[in-house]
Formats: structure tokens, sequence, C-alpha cells
């Protein structure tokens, strides 16, 4: 049974950056597609960058293109999300899911996924 292990959050100045991982256990990182979701108080969770274990495809919330990143590291069995040019507005509680599916679209479903971590809260101050 596949488990996620979320870290890497913590209280940054705007402007600033965090490095998110997952770290993937009881599978193979290549063979699931990761996600980061977050949640802010008194707002929905959405996805904010999502990789395919298939062949790499990437997919990034219009709110944090150009400044996240999502990557993996097959050989630590890891998908990390850098964060920079942190803003207020990206304060939430991060957590990183596992998919067998592959397709993009279905990808930014949180009801896609199957296995969540426990969260990382990130807090960005003015």
């Amino acid at each position: 049974e596949v488990q996620l292990q979320a870290s890497g959050g913590g209280l940054v100045q705007a402007g600033g950056s965090l490095r998110l991982s997952c770290a993937v256990s009881g599978g193979t990182v290549d063979d699931y597609s990761i996600g980061w979701f977050r949640q802010a108080p008194g707002k929905e969770r959405e996805a904010v960058s999502c990789i395919s274990g298939y062949d790499g495809t990437t997919y990034n919330a219009r709110s944090v293109k150009g400044r996240f990143t999502i990557s993996s590291d097959n050989a630590k069995n890891t998908v990390y999300l850098q964060m920079n040019n942190l803003k207020p507005e990206d304060t939430a509680i991060y957590h990183c899911a596992a998919t067998r599916r592959f397709e993009v679209a279905a990808m930014t479903w949180d009801t896609t996924y199957d296995t969540w971590g426990q969260g990382t809260l990130v807090t960005v101050s003015s």
C-alpha cells in the first residue's frame, strides 16, 4: 500500500521560497501521478501542481504559473514542489496525493486521488 509523507512547510516572508517534499513509500513514484493540493481557511481545496508518473507531464494552476515548479526524483522516490516568489495568498495547508490515473485533466480533480499524505503548513507573511 502506497504511503505519502509531505514535509517542507514553514513560515516565510513574501517573495521568499520554500521547497515541499512528498516522499513515496510502498510503491514507485513513476507508477503514480502525484498532485499537490492546498486548502486555505474558509476556502475550498484546490489543485496547485501535478505531475504524471507515466510521461512527466505537469500541470500548474494559473495562480502559481511561473512561480511554482513540480518535479520528480525517481532515485529518491520523491516529488518536490519548488515555490518561489511566495505571496500571502499562498498561505495554506499543502497536501500531496497519489493516483494511478495519468490523464492531465483528471489530475486536477481531488476525487481522482486514492492516497493522501498529511498536510504541511505554509505561511507567507506580508
